[in-house]
């Protein structure tokens, strides 16, 4: 019985270290050589202080800045409880929920993107015409041109992925810091 149960034992350890220990280092150890930045968790920083991560949304609220997605994590925007909202597409209290986010921005038509939050309700992006549809209350708080911001925006924004899967976006985030930088 021991001579069957002690191979069995040392595969079980043995497979425990090099999966549970040295898979996940050398994995890291690949990632932060390969691309540190990701590996990192693709940190933005603003004068040598991090100020989010360009691949978990933020909630920006002051007039000034653009304004992100809705989210559907409970308090706004955080990362450790990530979901969705599990509401299905029939839903009363979706609808709802749409219906007073789509009465708080102004005369229709809506973008979705700016009424529904996202699958993992940690959104980073909007799309480019949910951006440009804020122009006008940025470059008012900010007392700039219209242009200037749309610039910013524009700047900001990344095509469709492949170049035709999709529609072009806005990382907010980013939007936000080039804003900031171009005074106002």
């Amino acid at each position: 019985m021991i001579s069957q149960l002690r191979p069995a034992l040392v595969m079980t350890g043995a497979f425990t270290v090099l999966l549970g220990l040295g898979y996940p280092l050398a994995m890291t150890g690949v990632a932060q050589v390969a691309m540190p930045g990701q590996a990192d968790g693709s940190l933005v920083e603003r004068n040598g202080t991090v100020v989010g991560s360009a691949l978990i949304g933020q909630s920006f609220t002051r007039p000034e800045y653009l304004h992100s997605r809705p989210t559907a994590t409970d308090p706004a925007y955080n990362a450790g409880a990530s979901t969705g909202s599990n509401l299905g597409p029939s839903s009363a209290a979706l609808l709802a929920q749409v219906r007073d986010r789509a009465a708080g921005q102004g005369p229709a038509p809506v973008p979705s993107g700016m009424a529904t939050a996202s699958g993992s309700g940690l959104d980073p992006h909007i799309t480019l015409d949910a951006a440009l549809r804020q122009v006008d209350r940025i470059a008012a708080a900010r007392g700039v041109p219209g242009a200037a911001v749309q610039g910013a925006i524009l700047g900001a924004a990344t095509g469709p992925a492949f170049g035709f899967v999709g529609e072009p976006i806005v990382n907010v985030l980013g939007a936000n810091l080039a804003l900031d930088a171009a005074g106002g």
